[in-house]
């Protein structure tokens, strides 16, 4: 089953993409969440879906970077950076079975 939906779910990877508008627009360093921002670096695991079928989700990690930003559009895809996990469970998967 996990296998079939693997592919799909490395392309929640490309989430992390948004994370790169955080270059040409920073968070407010006042603002709240610098904490949760740092998880923006576990986007570069998504780089572990170029060998494992799912584990490329990950990549959405690196949407992080935009937590609770000024702007309402970008704050939403730092949201979306919580769809991370997907991608540690095939990590995990490969790795325990």
């Amino acid at each position: 089953m996990l296998q079939t939906i693997a592919p799909f779910a490395g392309l929640l990877g490309l989430i992390g993409l948004a994370g790169l508008a955080g270059i040409k627009h920073p968070a407010d360093k006042q603002r709240p969440g610098g904490l949760i921002r740092l998880l923006g670096l576990l986007g570069l695991g998504g780089l572990a879906g170029f060998w494992i079928d799912g584990a490329g989700a990950m990549g959405a990690a690196g949407a992080l970077g935009l937590w609770n930003h000024q702007s309402p559009r970008l704050a939403f895809w730092g949201k979306l950076g919580w769809a991370w996990p997907v991608g540690a469970v095939f990590l995990a998967l490969h790795f325990l079975g």
